[in-house]
């Protein structure tokens, strides 16, 4: 639980502005540093080369940029439990939605992760051209996620993917879609659960970008059950929300009382 004893104080809450500003703006600087990089180099490079090179650089700087919350924002991260997963592939990681920085945390701890991402953020200035160096997996035409899925499992990848389809609206998790069991049937590749847990729901769907976090911030991600490719993929969305809702029952009381 966050820490609320500073609440009110007038210095505590400029510390909250200004580790708002340093977060978001350390991370919009290292995209920028990147960005021509990824941009000269995604031509260049053939896919052998340029897809491990832009999923390492992308883990790397998403390590040093929680490095840098850690540091100077008051932020706690608990991601340990994740590097269990390195040399466990292929393995679709599937997660609950409750942040912006939940793709920050998981990537951060594998290097060889693969995203499914909004195609609006593929086609991003900020974020397009590292993502598509990378290979990451655009989300707009459902076949081609499937079978672009099914190839990176092949060749060993984190398939890394929120069931939710979007951050979570109701915490402390939406319902789940059927495109994880989908994957997971064609692949033959098992689902690690991944449970994310904040102390406030900070960067969530109903928390402005420009809303100040509640500091200080604890971020838990703990290892959940591990499915194997189902059958029926519509009984196993409601199996995966299932077990998501024993998981979180507890936490919803904890965490509704910050929603906007």
């Amino acid at each position: 639980m966050t820490d609320r004893s500073s609440a009110g104080n007038p210095l505590w809450i400029a510390y909250e502005y200004v580790a708002m500003v340093i977060g978001l703006g350390s991370l919009a600087v290292l995209c920028l540093l990147w960005l021509p990089c990824a941009l000269i180099l995604n031509p260049l490079l053939p896919r052998r080369m340029g897809q491990p090179l832009g999923r390492a650089m992308i883990s790397f700087g998403f390590r040093f940029y929680l490095r840098v919350l850690s540091l100077f924002c008051a932020c706690r991260f608990e991601l340990g439990e994740i590097d269990q997963l390195r040399d466990q592939g292929p393995l679709i990681v599937a997660a609950n939605h409750p942040s912006l920085l939940d793709a920050v945390m998981i990537v951060s701890r594998l290097p060889n992760a693969v995203c499914v991402m909004k195609a609006a953020l593929m086609d991003n200035l900020l974020f397009g051209a590292a993502a598509r160096l990378a290979r990451y997996i655009r989300n707009d035409a459902a076949l081609e996620m499937v079978l672009g899925a099914r190839d990176e499992l092949a060749q060993g990848a984190h398939l890394v993917i929120f069931p939710e389809g979007s951050r979570t609206r109701n915490f402390p998790f939406d319902a789940s879609s059927p495109s994880v069991g989908l994957i997971a049937s064609r692949s033959k590749a098992p689902i690690q659960a991944l449970l994310i847990e904040f102390s406030t729901p900070y960067l969530g769907k109903a928390w402005p970008l420009f809303r100040r976090p509640v500091l200080p911030l604890t971020c838990r991600i703990r290892l959940g059950r591990r499915f194997p490719p189902p059958t029926n993929i519509q009984a196993f969305a409601a199996e995966l929300d299932t077990y998501f809702s024993a998981e979180f029952g507890q936490n919803f009381r904890s965490t509704a009382a910050f929603a906007v």
